[in-house]
């Protein structure tokens, strides 16, 4: 592609810390983007018409045998849907809900319910009373779920839904390339039923002409995101959020014109949203999507090489456990093209990193951002990782360490390279939880999280004058299994629900291949006789998702408290901790038990000290073992190998 003036305000070089400076003298809103997601589609195929935009593979087992859609027919496809919505009464005030793993309507869907209203896309892992509340809260009168083929168990939520709301219409997504036919769907009293494809097709690939095209100020979408009780929170973004992040992305990655990317993780999370839909969307680049389960599809992982080689993929995006597979894959295939591997969403344990390296020779490059900032606030580039860090800040993003006063709330700006809280400023900052659904629309509250623009992001860490941001630690009470944010009040309700339970608390501990898992700690009535077997299974049967289903429960005489009476998790954490990394020594041949010294009691953070064992491969076995967690931790007698140093 021939660079011209405006493509070079559009696109300019971002490669280095001095880059940032030049390309924030130039305002952001000089540089051309499109105002909406909306005119990213229209431009996408004015500019890119017969380009692919969209290869979607049924599943990897039919790596070979996917559906193409270029720029021109994803716009169509997205006027259709559109028209649709708008003749259900969809209006700029109203959510369409989606709920359904990914497949080829499912992009266009998710775009579509942005040019009309505003997109809610919810996990269908979800319990249905949360699905419900998210959508209630949302003011969804029209869902898009995945119809009985493609996931009978969200397609069960989504009837379940459609008759608690009233909902105007329920649509059905099918399989990418479905081979069998369509099952006839079963009526739910007083709502529309149908498949989207059949409705939108009596529906024009016009631009709706009875609703003024969105701007850059209407809200976009609601994702939720894992809150500290209850149902997750619901933040929205603006148009302006999603495109600004898009881009930010998208200028700092290394890559051409047309660089084919792979997408797996799905699009109820911002990152298969921002980076591999609406990124490739500014760029006119092609993206790769695997089939329904992602990265959750076992049989991914056995074609990958190929699938990489077949596509010449240049870029990918997954959190670590993804790379922990990757690197014990032999490589079967001509991986040249893949150049840019990005990780996040948990921390990367140190032998992940070197394991994927050696195995691939593609360096892992670290990132970070939160749903609050809309997606990415900092990225690591190929052949500039500083050790240590998540990557530098973003352009037109700003990141500083606070410290904030416990008695007064005040905040204090902390110099760089000094701990604290982190806080972000700038366009992506998202415009506010949903706090309820009223007659005027969507009353917003940011839930005391921005001061002055600024974005408290609940993590701790420093940044560097150079803006490379460290993390340190974590100051929100989430569990993050493989990237996924759990709640842990979900998983105390559901113990607290047992007759025999008093007190319940649940907090993560260290995995070597999710980053974390949930554990629970529950102190039970005088004479209970229910035991933890069964307390795990009644856990298991009752938490809002499966992914919070506890690895272990323990009973204990009483749940820590606070001076004032709230549960104090720290000592559980601690404990948590001792126990994964006694039970990995004792399985490396090491009787040994770890001393652990807290670091910062704000956040539970710890390094762990471990007696250094006599015989030198035990010792070799120990530090093997150990790198594979997310821990900092050391020899007694050695300093010279310490894991995650903070």
């Amino acid at each position: 592609m021939t660079l011209t003036p405006a493509t070079d305000l559009l696109w300019p070089a971002c490669t280095s810390p001095a880059d940032l400076t030049a390309i924030e003298a130039v305002p952001l809103d000089e540089r051309g983007l499109p105002a909406t997601t909306y005119d990213a589609v229209l431009r996408a195929a004015r500019l890119w018409p017969d380009r692919p935009a969209l290869t979607v593979l049924p599943d990897a087992a039919r790596f070979l045998e996917p559906v193409t859609v270029t720029f021109t027919q994803l716009r169509d496809q997205v006027h259709r849907t559109a028209n649709l919505l708008r003749s259900l009464g969809v209006t700029r005030q109203t959510a369409v809900g989606l709920l359904s793993p990914n497949t080829a309507e499912l992009p266009a869907a998710l775009l579509a319910a942005q040019a009309v209203g505003v997109a809610a896309p919810v996990n269908p892992d979800l319990a249905p009373e949360h699905v419900e509340e998210l959508l209630r809260r949302g003011g969804a009168r029209v869902l898009i779920a995945a119809g009985p083929q493609l996931d009978p168990r969200a397609w069960a939520t989504a009837r379940h839904v459609a008759a608690a709301l009233r909902l105007e219409a329920l649509l059905a997504l099918t399989p990418t390339a479905a081979d069998a036919p369509r099952p006839q769907l079963d009526p739910v009293d007083g709502v529309r039923v149908g498949y989207l494809s059949e409705s939108s097709a009596a529906h024009p690939a016009d631009r709706p002409a009875d609703v003024e095209a969105p701007t850059a100020g209407d809200l976009a979408a609601y994702f939720h995101t894992g809150g500290t009780t209850g149902t997750p929170k619901l933040a929205a973004h603006t148009h302006a959020n999603e495109i600004a992040d898009a881009w930010m992305v998208t200028v700092s990655a290394p890559l051409d014109a047309d660089a084919v990317m792979f997408a797996a993780l799905p699009l109820f999370h911002v990152n298969a949203l921002v980076v591999t839909l609406l990124g490739p969307l500014l760029r006119g680049r092609p993206v790769v999507w695997a089939g329904p389960l992602g990265y959750r599809d076992p049989e991914l992982y056995g074609v990958f090489w190929k699938l990489v080689e077949r596509y010449r993929i240049a870029a990918m995006s997954g959190v670590p456990t993804v790379y922990s597979v990757l690197a014990t894959v032999a490589v079967d295939a001509d991986i040249s093209s893949l150049r840019f591997a990005a990780v996040g969403a948990s921390p990367l344990p140190p032998a992940v990193r070197d394991a994927f390296e050696r195995h691939t020779g593609v360096q892992l490059c670290e990132g970070y951002g939160l749903t609050e900032a809309t997606c990415a606030s900092a990225v690591s580039l190929p052949g500039q990782l500083r050790s240590g860090t998540v990557g530098r800040r973003l352009p037109y993003q700003q990141i500083k360490a606070v410290r904030i006063d416990p008695d007064t709330g005040d905040w204090q700006d902390l110099p760089p390279g000094a701990s604290g809280n982190l806080a972000v400023s700038g366009p992506t900052v998202f415009a506010g939880y949903v706090a309820e659904h009223t007659s005027g629309g969507p009353r917003l509250d940011t839930g005391g999280k921005v001061r002055d623009g600024w974005l408290d992001t609940g993590d701790v860490g420093r940044v560097d004058s150079d803006g490379f941001v460290s993390l340190t630690g974590r100051a929100k009470d989430l569990i993050i299994r493989g990237g996924h944010n759990i709640d842990p009040a979900g998983i105390e309700d559901a113990l607290l629900d047992h007759p025999e339970v008093t007190a319940a608390a649940a907090v993560g501990s260290p995995d070597p291949h999710a980053g974390e898992v949930p554990v629970a700690y529950v102190a039970l009535v005088p004479g209970a006789r229910v035991g933890p077997a069964e307390l795990l299974a009644w856990a298991t049967d009752r938490v809002p998702e499966r992914a919070a289903a506890p690895r272990e429960v323990h009973v204990i005489d009483a749940i820590p408290l606070t001076a004032v009476g709230k549960p104090y998790k720290l000592d559980l954490r601690l404990d948590a901790v001792r126990r994964a990394v006694h039970t990995e020594l004792a399985a490396q041949g090491a009787s040994c038990e770890p001393e652990l010294i807290v670091c910062r009691p704000d956040d539970g953070a710890v390094r762990v000290v471990v007696p250094s064992p006599a015989e030198d491969p035990v010792r070799r076995r120990v530090a093997e073992a150990l790198d594979r967690y997310a821990l900092t931790w050391q020899y007694a007698d050695d300093r010279s190998h310490v894991g995650r140093t903070p």
